[in-house]
């Protein structure tokens, strides 16, 4: 895993799906920055705008993006969170910690597979006696990137306790 300063560059790096897959993770008081995504039927409408806002509020505070994760939770039709994670409190977002442990799987392929994806997600964890109480998508890389790379991966991060 690594740390990457996003001040660097907006476009994403290359992802490893090797320590994010088929693991549980254990996080207290992880720090992230909350924005918010506006959807139709939970397809982002303005995605790349607040990612830019994001960006340059990450720039201006030089701070670092741990492992270039942001997860969003789709909590309607209409509305996505994105939470970025920080090393550090930024000045002018808005702050926030997520503590547990979370179960996650990797997947790969294109995104009209989320569906196929979050029905095996949830057979896997029960089959591993895993009961999900908050589901996060990371959407790993961009359009642009995942087409540049050839790889569109996705990860799934299942609270669990």
């Amino acid at each position: 895993m690594t740390t990457t300063n996003a001040s660097e560059s907006i476009c994403c790096p290359p992802f490893d799906p090797t320590p994010w897959d088929d693991k549980v993770v254990e996080w207290e008081n992880k720090k992230f920055i909350k924005d918010k995504v506006c959807t139709l039927f939970y397809m982002p409408l303005n995605f790349g705008k607040v990612m830019k806002r994001i960006f340059d509020v990450f720039s201006k505070a030089s701070a670092d993006v741990p492992d270039y994760l942001c997860l969003s939770d789709h909590t309607s039709r209409w509305n996505m969170d994105i939470y970025l994670a920080t090393d550090r409190e930024i000045s002018g977002a808005e702050n926030t910690t997520i503590s547990g442990k979370f179960y996650s799987k990797v997947y790969e392929g294109p995104f009209k597979d989320t569906g196929k994806w979050c029905k095996d997600f949830e057979s896997v964890a029960k089959s591993k006696g895993y009961a999900i109480k908050k589901w996060y998508m990371w959407y790993t890389t961009c359009p642009k990137c995942a087409k540049k790379y050839g790889k569109n991966y996705v990860a799934i991060l299942g609270q669990i306790e």
